[in-house]
């Protein structure tokens, strides 16, 4: 058996090296200095650096202090400063008020300003990193019932997304001319696409002309009472869009997408089996209802077949995680925009998605406005169009005209005033159906007053039978106004009005 001497563990060759945090003491100093020398200087830095950005601690607080002073339109130097940091014995360490002095006098070129800034920035991110990464490494030795390991890599990807974000400033001011080249762009699409619109069709022809499509970076809620086929329009939205996705590369090689595009949906409600039942029940024609008792014959199933064959080939993905965190959906559509592109995500519906935060005092408004805000905030920072489906209140049922209104949305503020577009389905014929004349009394089944009256009745639902009212209440880019589409129950699908019947026959 071999044995080591424990001495040879310290000596002096063999010792771990001690490893500082990742800084930069001089760039600190030489940034401050040349603030101080020139205050304009802050212009260049402040979108991006903070005071906390700095390693020396004091340089964070001369920093903050600077910038107090300039706000308030007063000239930032070692004699102004001086007040502030009369009985701050960090600053006392080093030198007290005279420590402000050196750095003014000692401020190297300000043309290298932004440089230091930026290289304070790089070592404050590498010490954030360390940290996470310390961070995980402790709690992933930890196990708790509340925080499992997929929780833990949520946080994680939440953490490393944020401080990715930390120091961006792609929000600064933009030129007229940028922006104008950009929508001139948008135009230019539009104008050369045949349907004549610049966002991502949906596949229902009158919807588009009512909305120009999907554009990228909007909330689109899509409201109704239960029953009313939410799941059903969004299922076939994002099927006809996955469906009709095609990439091209340009003579740069850098490939874009010429039609459709990539869909993530999550299916709060539902099991992804059911989504996809439905889906297969559109694309193959097969009544979902067979489907599901599986009272099918062999042509049925061969039809069934040849969707699924071409369902496997298409970017449709679905998360049917339930009750999912608005952090936890935000962090997954980022993973999948990164490993396979995402052109369109789909909430449903939004009531079901947990706020982030883990008070028990917030409201049920306060949640859902988290919620709506977090989608939004989604749309913009992926570029892509968002649908979330939302309920009514019961507030719709009291009333004779059972047509929504934006104040029967569920905390109708949050919601109304985070989305870009409110969309409301109605079915008369959902109504209807429930009215059916019943014989009164002294009447019977054949009584010729309730004949009439049921005559009147079947008259009125074969009118409307099938037909389904989406109203666009809210619409930030355009006007509103209703969209009649024809919904198959069967098949659960929607397809424009006119494709159903023939131009003389069109019921309304």
């Amino acid at each position: 058996m071999v044995t080591a001497d424990i001495t040879d563990l310290t000596t002096d060759d063999e010792a771990p090296a001690y490893r500082s945090m990742p800084h930069n003491e001089e760039a600190e100093q030489a940034l401050l200095g040349a603030i101080l020398v020139n205050n304009d200087v802050l212009n260049r830095v402040e979108d991006f650096l903070r005071g906390e950005h700095f390693y020396i601690p004091v340089h964070g607080r001369i920093y903050d202090a600077i910038q107090q002073v300039i706000e308030k339109a007063q000239i930032a130097n070692p004699i102004t400063l001086r007040a502030l940091f009369e009985s701050d014995e960090a600053l006392a360490e080093v030198g007290g008020a005279g420590y402000l002095a050196r750095l003014a006098a000692s401020a190297a070129t300000i043309i290298n300003a932004a440089e230091y800034a930026k290289q304070i920035h790089e070592h404050f991110l590498r010490r954030e990193l360390i940290a996470i990464g310390e961070d995980m490494v402790n709690e992933a030795f930890e196990h708790t019932v509340e925080r499992d390991a997929e929780s833990q890599i949520e946080e994680a990807e939440k953490q490393l997304f944020d401080l990715a974000e930390t120091g961006n400033n792609s929000g600064d001011f933009r030129s007229f001319k940028e922006v104008a080249i950009e929508a001139l762009g948008t135009m230019e699409a539009a104008y050369r696409n045949e349907a004549g619109m610049s966002g991502t069709a949906t596949g229902l022809s009158d919807l588009d002309d009512q909305l120009g499509g999907l554009h990228r970076s909007d909330l689109i809620i899509l409201a109704a009472r239960p029953g009313m086929g939410k799941t059903s329009i969004v299922t076939n939205i994002s099927f006809d869009i996955a469906k009709r996705y095609r990439s091209e590369v340009d003579q740069s090689g850098t490939a874009s997408i010429a039609d459709g595009g990539v869909v993530g949906i999550f299916s709060l409600e539902m099991s992804s089996e059911q989504l996809i039942t439905r889906v297969l029940s559109e694309a193959s024609g097969v009544p979902s209802d067979l489907l599901r008792r599986g009272n099918i014959n062999q042509k049925d199933f061969e039809a069934i077949v040849r969707a699924s064959q071409e369902l496997s080939r298409i970017p449709l993905f679905i998360d049917d995680t339930p009750a999912i965190s608005i952090q936890a959906l935000r962090t997954r559509a980022r993973r999948l925009k990164r490993q396979h592109g995402l052109s369109l995500v789909i909430v449903d519906y939004l009531q079901l998605v947990r706020p982030s935060g883990r008070s028990n005092n917030d409201s049920r408004v306060q949640e859902v406005s988290e919620v709506t805000q977090g989608l939004k905030a989604l749309a913009k920072e992926l570029d892509l169009p968002v649908i979330a489906c939302s309920q009514l209140s019961r507030a719709v049922e009291q009333r004779e005209d059972k047509r929504p209104l934006l104040s029967d949305l569920r905390e109708s503020g949050s919601i109304e005033q985070d989305a870009d577009i409110v969309m409301f389905l109605y079915r008369e014929e959902y109504y209807q159906s429930r009215l059916q004349p019943q014989p009164k009394d002294g009447e019977n089944d054949d009584s010729a007053s309730f004949r009439e009256r049921l005559e009147q009745w079947q008259q009125r639902m074969d009118r409307i039978r099938g037909i389904t009212e989406v109203i666009v209440a809210k619409h930030r880019h355009g006007a509103t106004g209703d969209v009649k589409l024809f919904f198959n129950a069967a098949t659960t699908e929607y397809t424009d009005l006119e494709a159903r019947y023939s131009q003389d026959d069109v019921p309304y």
